[in-house]
């Protein structure tokens, strides 16, 4: 990871989000200049924070965070702040530059135009004064992008910037940072995209609470992990064994009695010193455990049918009706596909809603809907409030015991069910919005990059869940690995 001088520090920091809520414990590493380094670890490990500790967003309960002088940084979100939203493309730019300057920047368009032809959004219309909430998801995150890139900073934060990215939107990202010179970290569970361009990975053990940094491309170094995991874990099972014999045979000396006991004894401190020899293996990430998304009961006959819809020219960005004769029964899923902006999310929504026109959903159907921004879920509600409502809501009564065992299965600890739902890490939203599509049963499941913010190492475990659901489902991912995972009945292309 050594390119150039140290331009960043983390000496022994600590925090920890309220009492008894640590996130990082004494953490120590350092960031040269030109790296381009992964931040790696399961959901709510701390990753964001490490970013807001970089940015004096946020405060080290003890430690320092050391910054080379007049070191400049910006950062890409994960999302646009909500109150952002109502801002258009030029204010939402005039901000982000207020991070850099308190002069007021004059004839700022050409700058805008500049770093949108950089992440590849370019050809739209008055889009100085277009407002940021009418732009898709994938257009949002190339703005993100682009907001930190006006800034010209030294170091470049970037957190999940693949999300809701079509497979152009990745390409053309990856081909940028490959080339960047400057300093980059990257928050990302995107294992293909990582690998392309990273020279080191931060491992942040969600147990220990450290920080481990390790030189190399992503894989590399995940496989140097996993063979150290697989060492350690090799000699404990030897010497576990060994430690068993010793116990068991200073059991038979000792009901032996008489000068037996003194050999039982020292029996006893030789398991003793093979416990002490035994390495503290890194406890793996935990994934979530196989779960079922129930359907709802007595499904019959057609549940979906779509004749038209609506979508947005990437020639002209005008919106244009097309046909359609798309009928989804039981067991029936289908991909929509097309590139980002084309309004995939908007004919999502239309749907789940029941106000998409040139389309029906049958009578009592249930709706599971699962949206990029997670803005389904009430983010002032607790968890476990929001679970109770859901259950009681499709149930008519609250199982305490079901509801409990479906949110661990979630990953959703006793330390994490009783906290404020908008407070949760984006991965830890997208646990509980699947808890959700459990405590539901929908008939029909409606999935808006599922992929977004979850952990690698869950997707299999959600693909799977998704792959064996009996009701009928209409699915957008641009993450051809997850989808491959997924029985695909039908698929549809809107740009077609």
């Amino acid at each position: 990871m050594a390119k150039g001088e140290i331009i960043l520090r983390f000496e022994s920091v600590s925090f920890e989000y309220g009492h008894n809520k640590p996130i990082l414990d004494e953490v120590s590493f350092s960031l040269r200049r030109g790296s381009k380094v992964t931040i790696m670890g399961q959901n709510g490990a701390g990753k964001s924070t490490i970013f807001g500790l970089i940015t004096k967003a946020l405060e080290p309960e003890s430690g320092t965070v050391v910054t080379d002088k007049n070191l400049s940084i910006a950062i890409s979100r994960q999302v646009i702040p909500r109150p952002d939203l109502e801002l258009t493309v030029r204010e939402f730019f005039e901000k982000a530059m207020l991070a850099v300057t308190d002069k007021k920047i004059y004839d700022i368009d050409p700058k805008i135009d500049d770093v949108l032809e950089v992440v590849n959004l370019v050809g739209h219309d008055k889009v100085h004064d277009r407002v940021l909430k009418t732009f898709s998801g994938g257009q949002q995150a190339r703005i993100l992008l682009a907001s930190a890139l006006i800034q010209d900073p030294d170091l470049l934060l970037l957190d999940e910037p693949t999300n809701n990215l079509d497979k152009a939107g990745i390409a053309h990202l990856t081909d940028f940072l490959v080339n960047y010179p400057k300093t980059v970290m990257v928050i990302s569970h995107d294992a293909e995209f990582l690998n392309a361009f990273s020279d080191g990975v931060l491992y942040l053990d969600i147990h220990t609470l450290k920080v481990e940094q390790y030189a190399g491309n992503y894989k590399n170094v995940l496989k140097d992990i996993t063979a150290r995991v697989e060492r350690e874990n090799a000699k404990n099972a030897q010497l576990a064994k060994e430690i068993q014999a010793k116990k068991d045979q200073a059991n038979v000396f000792a009901h032996k009695g008489g000068g037996l006991r003194l050999v039982a004894r020292r029996m006893r401190e030789k398991a003793e010193e093979l416990e002490d020899e035994m390495v503290d293996v890194r406890k793996e990430d935990k994934t979530i455990r196989p779960f079922v998304i129930p359907c709802q009961p007595d499904l019959q006959g057609e549940i979906v049918n779509i004749k038209s819809f609506s979508v947005v020219s990437p020639k002209t960005h005008k919106i244009v009706e097309r046909k359609a004769e798309i009928s989804l029964k039981k067991k029936t899923h289908l991909l929509l596909s097309g590139p980002n902006g084309i309004g995939k999310t908007t004919l999502l929504e239309s749907l789940a809603r029941g106000t998409a026109k040139g389309s029906v959903i049958a009578p009592g159907i249930k709706v599971g809907y699962y949206r990029q921004d997670f803005s389904t879920l009430d983010f002032e509600d607790t968890v476990l409030g929001s679970l109770r409502k859901v259950l009681l809501l499709n149930t008519g009564r609250i199982d305490e015991e079901y509801l409990r065992s479906v949110a661990a299965s979630f990953l959703i600890t006793s330390d994490v069910i009783n906290t404020k739902i908008g407070s949760l890490s984006e991965g830890q939203k997208g646990l509980v919005a699947f808890a959700t599509l459990v405590l539901e049963r929908p008939g029909l499941l409606i999935l808006d990059e599922p992929t977004n913010h979850i952990n690698f190492r869950h997707l299999p475990v959600i693909a799977k869940a998704l792959d064996q659901y009996e009701g009928a489902m209409i699915l957008v991912s641009h993450v051809p690995e997850f989808v491959s995972q997924i029985r695909i009945d039908e698929t549809f292309d809107l740009e077609k």
